[in-house]
């Protein structure tokens, strides 16, 4: 029975150790190269798929369609020129004309035409805003549509963010004068002029110029709204991003279609849309340090003012001689009207404080389709 049982175990160790000796180091050297295949595979599919886009187009548009297939062909031209990787997201801003199933064409011709329609014309702040939003690419390259910004300039912009270190390089049109009419380039001038003072942006010369470079970060921190897009370096500064460049570029007659440009009244609007953003930027966070200010000023000034008022009517009457009712005085509410005003002054402070920025929906536009769009 002894004998057996010795038997039985031998042949168990004897087993067990040839099904550990045989089959494990078989399965060890037969899989694990069919697994280091997967996940190299699995790894190079990934690392295709996050690939890192050089460069992002946001072309704005309304009623472009005659120039959109020829600025498209142009773009794709330089990119390949240049071995970039690159989308191109044209925002079809209301246009009441063909321009979206032209962008739908080119869509299905190529992969890297994206696209964005709105239901209506909300302008060209809202435009940059959503092809912002959309940006893939380590550098943004904006344009307009209507082949005046001519792409060979992409490549030039690309190595001045890239290589040079700035976080936007603006577009300088120094042939501005090619065509445009006195209404159009004396404007401009005064704007820009302005535009320098205010932002304290001295080196450039065109702030309107839509042809413009950014790093990935400056367009995802900023918030391009109402008529912004004339102050993106003031608003890219404000954000922190201080390396702001300029570069000559060409600037082309318009080929297709007409300007819309508005003249006299887009020099007042901006005008008006650049003390906003001054003041914005100055007090848009901390409203109670002018209101307060100022209407703790004008509050002194008119107690002071009454303080005097009486005084003089008590020395007068202390010394006998005849004085009129302070009531009877127009100064004395002139300072009651000083006083008042400076209490509203600081109440519009404490408001402004509250519901500083707190417009949630200031953004929120009415996207009809996209394509190939991620949000």
């Amino acid at each position: 029975m002894l004998d057996k049982h010795i038997s039985t175990s031998q042949h168990l160790n004897i087993s067990t150790s040839q099904h550990l000796n045989t089959s494990t180091p078989q399965h060890l050297n037969t899989s694990t190269p069919q697994h280091n295949n997967i996940i190299s595979h699995h790894l190079n599919t990934s690392t295709q798929h996050h690939k890192i886009m050089d460069i992002t187009v946001v072309v704005p548009l309304f009623n472009e369609e005659e120039s959109l297939p020829e600025l498209y062909a142009w773009i794709e031209r330089v990119m390949k020129a240049n071995n970039f990787t690159y989308e191109v997201i044209f925002v079809n801003d209301g246009s009441t004309d063909n321009s979206w199933n032209v962008i739908e064409g080119l869509s299905q011709k190529s992969t890297t035409v994206k696209g964005i329609k709105f239901r209506r014309n909300y302008g060209k702040s809202p435009a940059l805003f959503c092809g912002f939003k959309e940006a893939q690419g380590d550098v943004v390259i904006t344009m307009d549509a209507d082949l005046q910004d001519s792409p060979d300039e992409i490549p030039a912009l690309y190595h001045m963010i890239k290589d040079e270190g700035y976080d936007l390089v603006s577009g300088y049109k120094q042939n501005r004068k090619q065509g445009d009419p006195l209404s159009k380039t004396i404007p401009t001038k005064l704007f820009n002029a302005t535009a320098r003072k205010v932002s304290g942006i001295h080196n450039l010369h065109d702030f309107n110029c839509g042809l413009k470079a950014y790093r990935k970060d400056v367009v995802k921190n900023i918030e391009v709204y109402g008529e912004m897009h004339r102050y993106i370096p003031y608003l890219a500064k404000n954000a922190g991003f201080d390396k702001i460049g300029e570069k000559p570029v060409h600037h082309q007659a318009r080929k297709f279609g007409k300007s819309k440009f508005m003249g006299w009244n887009r020099f007042f609007n901006g005008y008006l849309d650049l003390i906003t953003l001054w003041f914005l930027s100055s007090f848009g966070r901390k409203p109670m340090h002018v209101f307060g200010f100022l209407g703790t000023l004008m509050f002194f000034l008119g107690f002071l003012s009454v303080v005097a008022l009486g005084a003089d009517k008590l020395w007068c009457l202390a010394h006998g001689i005849p004085q009129r009712l302070i009531t009877d005085s127009p100064y004395f509410f002139i300072a009651l009207t000083v006083m008042m005003i400076g209490t509203q002054f600081f109440l519009a402070g404490f408001i402004g404080d509250l519901v500083s920025r707190s417009s949630q929906n200031r953004n929120d536009y009415q996207i009809e389709k996209t394509l190939r769009c991620e949000s």
